[in-house]
C-alpha cells in the first residue's frame, strides 16, 4: 500500500525550498561583499543568515518527514529551489529568465508531479 503524504509536509518542503534559495542568495551576496579572508567570511552577517536558512531547511525536512509522507513525493518538491533561485536572481541581479529556463522550470514541475503520482 502506498504511503500517503500530508499536505502540511509538502508545504514544509516548499517553505524549505524558498529558504534554500534565499540562503544561496545570501551566500552569494555575502561572498561578493566579503574581503576573502576566513574572518571576513565567518563574520559576514549575510553568510551567517544564509547558514541559519540552511539550518531551518534541515529542521523543516525533519519535521516534514516526521509528519509523514513519502520520500519520493517530498524530496522532489525541494527541486523547486531552482525556480525560486531563478526568481531571486532576476529580482536581485537582473539575471534574465529565458524561454529555455522556463522550459526547464516546467520540466521540474512536471517531474515533481510525476514523482508524486502513486
Amino acid at each position: 500500500m502506498p504511503e500517503s503524504t500530508p499536505v502540511s509536509s509538502i508545504v514544509m518542503f516548499v517553505v524549505a525550498a524558498v529558504l534554500g534559495a534565499v540562503g544561496s542568495y545570501l551566500y552569494k551576496s555575502g561572498a561578493d561583499g566579503a574581503d576573502g579572508t576566513i574572518t571576513g567570511f565567518v563574520l559576514n552577517p549575510r553568510i551567517f543568515i544564509g547558514v541559519v536558512c540552511y539550518i531551518a531547511v534541515m529542521v523543516l525536512f525533519i519535521a516534514a518527514y516526521r509528519n509523514g509522507g513519502a520520500l519520493t513525493v517530498l524530496y522532489p518538491t525541494y527541486a523547486s529551489t531552482f525556480i525560486f533561485g531563478a526568481i531571486i536572481g532576476l529580482l536581485a541581479y537582473g539575471t534574465p529568465i529565458r524561454p529555455i529556463n522556463i522550459l526547464g522550470m516546467l520540466l521540474l514541475v512536471i517531474g515533481m508531479y510525476l514523482m508524486g503520482k502513486s
